[in-house]
């Protein structure tokens, strides 16, 4: 999970849509942003679904590489490195390269290595996170390390989470990876980084700083990547209250899809309103 990856552009859509329309609620203050130059995408629910492509995903995604405009694909799971994301979205016939994967591993293992270079940290996670605090010069020790990380895993272990919980009643500052609860799976939701985390924050009264989405600083580092600007970036997501959150916070014109987690009369319920609304990234295509 690196580098695990406009206003007046777009295909005419239906009318309660349409970025140039003023006076519907989705299509508000559309037509004074910069053309999208830059496209940042969540990946699960967004370019796949349950272990599926969601339809029209692939051509979205070669629409992009052929467009030339820099592109991300984000995801909150730290659990698998980037080169292991692209072989995954390779056997789903998506083609990005292991450069346009931008994970929550990555973006805390940079995170970590601006706020104390060369530090240590005793991690609760997969590959995806080891192998990104590695690359950022970070020793992984459970001897009064300066940090816990937490991050997601299928096989969280007690054992662990009570060493974690040790080191942070002796001082190591608390890290998570990313606040959601839970995970997708074929067989139903699993419990993610954050359930684990109120477990921890509960056993030592502190609570953790967390760096994947909606926390804009990875919507800033995943731009920063690119060396793209908010003004002119587009953001896809599926959820509410993570992807277009982030992108909102940041700055970034929000697209929620439909293909995912929240539906058009679950957005309907929150505060805070995405750019507009599509079915899905099929209805993107013609923009990019």
């Amino acid at each position: 999970m690196g580098h695990l990856p406009g206003a007046v552009l777009c295909a005419p859509g239906p009318p309660a849509l349409s970025r140039t329309t003023s006076d519907t609620p989705w299509g508000r203050h559309m037509h004074d942003r910069k053309p999208v130059q830059s496209w940042l995408t969540d990946m699960d629910g967004v370019l796949v679904h349950e272990g599926q492509p969601v339809p029209g995903a692939p051509e979205f995604v070669k629409r992009l590489r052929a467009s030339g405009k820099p592109f991300l694909v984000l995801t909150n799971n730290s659990i698998y490195t980037p080169r292991d994301l692209q072989a995954r979205l390779a056997r789903m016939g998506l083609d990005v390269p292991e450069e346009a994967i931008w994970s929550s591993a990555l973006a805390t293992a940079q995170f970590l290595a601006d706020q104390r270079p060369g530090g240590t940290a005793y991690v609760i996670g997969e590959a995806g996170l080891t192998t990104a605090l590695h690359a950022v010069g970070y020793v992984l020790s459970d001897f009064a390390p300066d940090y816990v990380v937490l991050g997601e895993t299928r096989t969280y272990s007690f054992e662990a989470i009570t060493k974690a919980i040790r080191l942070i009643n002796d001082g190591a500052r608390f890290i998570c990876t990313n606040p959601d609860a839970t995970g997708p799976s074929v067989e139903g939701a699993l419990p993610a980084a954050g359930s684990v985390a109120a477990m921890v924050s509960k056993a030592t009264g502190v609570e953790p700083y967390f760096v994947g989405k909606p926390n804009p600083m990875m919507m800033r580092s995943a731009l920063n990547t690119i060396d793209a600007h908010s003004e002119s970036t587009a953001m896809i997501g599926d959820r509410m209250d993570t992807d277009i959150l982030c992108g909102l916070e940041a700055g970034l014109e929000t697209i929620l899809v439909l293909t995912g987690i929240s539906s058009r009369a679950e957005a309907e319920r929150y505060p805070y309103r995405p750019s507009r609304i599509v079915d899905s990234v099929a209805d993107l295509i013609d923009e990019v």
